[in-house]
């Protein structure tokens, strides 16, 4: 905020991932006084590929703390402040009711789904999983019961049939700031929508683990490559076994079907890896590590002939899954 300027309005942020990043960068350019950022500390061994609101705001010298949780000593900070809002963006932990009463006009969350649709955790991982075209952001007030508050507004994004959780996420990012950016003028105004979320015609989602990736090859093409889209790289990626030896499948695409190829085998399709699935459906392995190496296969032909997987499948002429 400039100097001499009067603040919009005041806020604390709870902020994290690429999602904290542009929506505390929104909240400062339409001129709010952000008296505190709550973040997280990275942690150890996990891949960071998204931004950091912690750079972010030590580059807006704006004070910044990254507690192991939400204490007493937080809340009382947070009711020191007596902000105009609280606003919790991707913040990996719910805030407890204490921090939500002390805003004086409001508490709101950005979610990463079209709510009241995938509420609860990893909404966009869980959208791609089950086959959905579209998925989005929605900005709504927080009540002690997850993403259940009453909405203010939200924007879908497209999800094709190819794109990973990773694409659907770039995606939802920036539909998740241009919502805060036409929303907060009715905020700070006072004459925002407030639209009652009918939770029944929506679900809840818990959380997804690595161990959640793993192939099963007796469901057909579909659901096989929406799960290898929805834990692509960089989450954890689908795995299997293939010859006794642990397999990655980093990409996949849908290859139509062939009633003459038996059902649940691995082959080589010219060059090309292929699955006929237990439905029939086909699916080409377009990306796979073995041992740590990576063996593509993409469509303008510049495969990698060296990797296991080609040379298993050359010797054997075919691997049942």
């Amino acid at each position: 905020m400039s100097p001499g300027k009067a603040a919009a309005a005041t806020a604390v942020v709870f902020a994290y991932h690429d999602v904290g990043v542009r929506c505390l960068s929104v909240l400062l350019a339409h001129g709010i006084d952000v008296r505190l950022v709550v973040t997280h500390d990275d942690a150890p061994g996990e891949l960071i590929w998204f931004g950091s609101v912690q750079r972010l705001a030590r580059e807006q010298r704006l004070p910044v703390i990254a507690p192991a949780g939400v204490d007493a000593r937080l809340i009382e900070r947070v009711r020191e402040l007596a902000p105009d809002f609280v606003f919790s963006f991707y913040y990996r932990s719910m805030l407890p009711a204490a921090v939500l009463g002390a805003a004086r006009r409001g508490a709101l969350n950005m979610h990463g789904s079209l709510l009241p649709r995938y509420r609860g955790r990893v909404p966009v991982n869980w959208a791609v999983l089950r086959g959905e075209r579209e998925t989005g952001a929605s900005l709504h007030y927080m009540v002690d019961k997850p993403d259940a508050g009453d909405l203010v507004d939200q924007m879908a994004v497209p999800i094709l049939p190819d794109d990973t959780a990773g694409d659907v996420f770039r995606k939802v990012s920036v539909a998740a700031e241009l919502v805060l950016a036409r929303s907060l003028p009715a905020l700070v105004a006072g004459t925002a929508p407030r639209h009652v979320l009918d939770l029944a015609a929506g679900s809840y989602f818990d959380g997804r683990r690595p161990a959640d990736g793993r192939i099963d090859w007796s469901q057909d093409a579909r659901a096989i490559h929406d799960l290898v889209r929805a834990v692509a790289p960089p989450y954890p990626g689908a795995f299997t076994e293939i010859a006794g030896r642990p397999v990655r499948v980093l990409r996949t695409r849908l290859a139509g079907r062939d009633p003459s190829v038996p059902q649940r085998r691995l082959y080589l399709c010219g060059d090309r890896p292929q699955v006929c699935c237990a439905d029939g459906g086909l699916l080409d392995l377009l990306a796979v590590e073995v041992d740590g190496i990576t063996e593509h296969y993409p469509d303008n032909g510049n495969i990698n002939h060296g990797g296991p997987l080609r040379e298993w499948l050359a010797r054997e002429g075919g691997i049942a899954l």
